[in-house]
């Protein structure tokens, strides 16, 4: 009987408690922007001596959908060591683009042509296919293409 009673307590005690809703942060970012940051974590990745993981992330360029993003990749092996790195990459991601609804959607492709040594100049014609902007800031601001 004790027991009965306890439960009923303890049911009326959680009645009275009201979860609080997180809500996280989900602003708009642009391809652009999602590319930047995706390149960033890869060099941040090669920094460290990660070196698959950072080829992996630079085989070819993400493609953004609303807050999925697709990335294909050649193998099942690739596929399995990507989804390794995914808790991090994602959380660096959601963080530095202060979206938490983004997603990650990994393709197997086994025709895809490997990109193999990506310079500043090949990174900077991708991302101006994507917005031609970019060289209006690259010369306003009197960028240079060599780090």
């Amino acid at each position: 009987m004790s027991s009965i009673r306890a439960k009923k307590e303890l049911e009326e005690s959680n009645k009275g408690v009201v979860k609080e809703v997180i809500h996280l942060p989900t602003e708009a970012f642009t391809e652009t922007e999602m590319l930047v940051c995706w390149n960033k974590y890869a060099q941040r990745l090669g920094d460290k001596g990660h070196k698959i993981m950072e080829s992996l992330l630079l085989i070819n360029d993400p493609i953004l959908n609303g807050t999925t993003i697709r990335i294909e990749l050649p193998n099942e092996g690739s596929k399995i060591d990507f989804e390794s790195e995914l808790n991090g990459l994602l959380g660096y991601l959601k963080g530095h683009l202060h979206n938490h609804d983004i997603t990650i959607n990994v393709v197997v492709n086994e025709s895809i042509s490997l990109k193999r040594n990506l310079n500043d100049q090949d990174r900077y014609n991708r991302l101006h296919e994507i917005n031609p902007n970019i060289e209006l800031l690259r010369t306003t601001f009197g960028l240079d293409l060599n780090v």
